[in-house]
């Protein structure tokens, strides 16, 4: 199967694990002084980033940098860099948890394996006092929609208990089955809220990402604010191509994370797109910008 020509999470994340530390310190060499923002954020939104979009800066650069910035927290970690992240004043905003993006919940012979991992890794988001940990549907490989909610239902709710007692939020990330992750189940915002419903937890919540809401299902503001309860985390990025959230893309971001504060939102927006300019952190700079509303 053709590979999408930008840069997708999975590939990056793969890049990252396998870059020497010393290609990455050279790289990020002309980056690795914190630029301070002349004035603080207005703070109605949270801003956070993901972290795998600059993986050539290494993390506690890369962490002093975001701090700066203004932002809170950093997204997509495993519990190995959530000291790096808290010793810099920042929080891991959304955790690492069981399963991968292919493999997920609405596989029931994944069930117990996910349900021991992710009652694990539960706990010590916890015990860290961070908020989200983050899980997949799976792809679909034939099965019907219903029946995969209905399998996704019976495994989580073995999950949710916990996640109730521990304060902890289990997001379910809505991704683009179009271009990018091919037969991805939970691929429109009607059947994570779906599911949501069915699991009755205030603690199970979506993660609109809306580059790849965009792609399936467009018309966002009325989507994100229609479905605030079951909203617990959201993304950015830039259509076509996933690059940087300004005018060279279709989206009006600016407008987007107005209605977001003006409708009450409570927790946090994340850009997770892949810049192309040769100081990626000047992206990053003018995308906090736009989403200062």
């Amino acid at each position: 199967m053709k590979q999408p020509q930008h840069l997708s999470r999975r590939s990056a994340l793969a890049a990252m694990a396998g870059a020497a530390g010393t290609l990455a310190v050279l790289e990020a060499g002309a980056q690795d002084q914190p630029k301070p923002e002349t004035a603080p954020l207005k703070g109605r939104i949270k801003q956070s980033v993901s972290y795998w979009c600059y993986g050539k800066i290494p993390l506690d650069d890369f962490c002093k940098q975001a701090k700066a910035m203004g932002l809170v927290g950093i997204d997509l970690l495993d519990p190995k860099d959530w000291p790096v992240v808290k010793s810099n004043g920042l929080i891991a905003t959304m955790c690492s948890g069981p399963g991968s993006i292919g493999q997920g919940w609405n596989d029931p012979k994944a069930h117990k394996s996910l349900i021991e991992k992710g009652e694990k890794r539960l706990q010590e988001v916890a015990d860290a006092g961070l908020p989200n940990m983050i899980v997949f549907s799976g792809n679909r490989r034939g099965m019907a929609d219903d029946e995969g909610l209905k399998n996704c239902v019976k495994g989580l709710k073995h999950l949710m208990p916990l996640a109730e007692k521990l304060g902890v939020n289990v997001v379910m990330e809505l991704l683009n089955s179009k271009r990018d992750h091919k037969d991805y189940m939970c691929d429109h915002t009607a059947w994570g809220v779906a599911l949501a419903k069915e699991l009755g937890s205030p603690r199970f919540k979506l993660l609109h990402d809306i580059y790849h809401m965009q792609i399936m299902e467009g018309d966002i503001i009325q989507t994100l604010t229609e479905n605030l309860e079951y909203i617990g985390h959201v993304h950015t990025g830039g259509v076509p191509g996933r690059h940087e959230i300004d005018d060279s893309q279709e989206l009006n971001y600016r407008r987007i994370c107005q209605a977001l504060a003006d409708a009450g939102f409570q927790g946090y927006v994340a850009h997770e797109f892949t810049p192309t300019n040769p100081d990626p952190l000047a992206s990053l700079r003018q995308a906090i910008a736009i989403c200062d509303v």
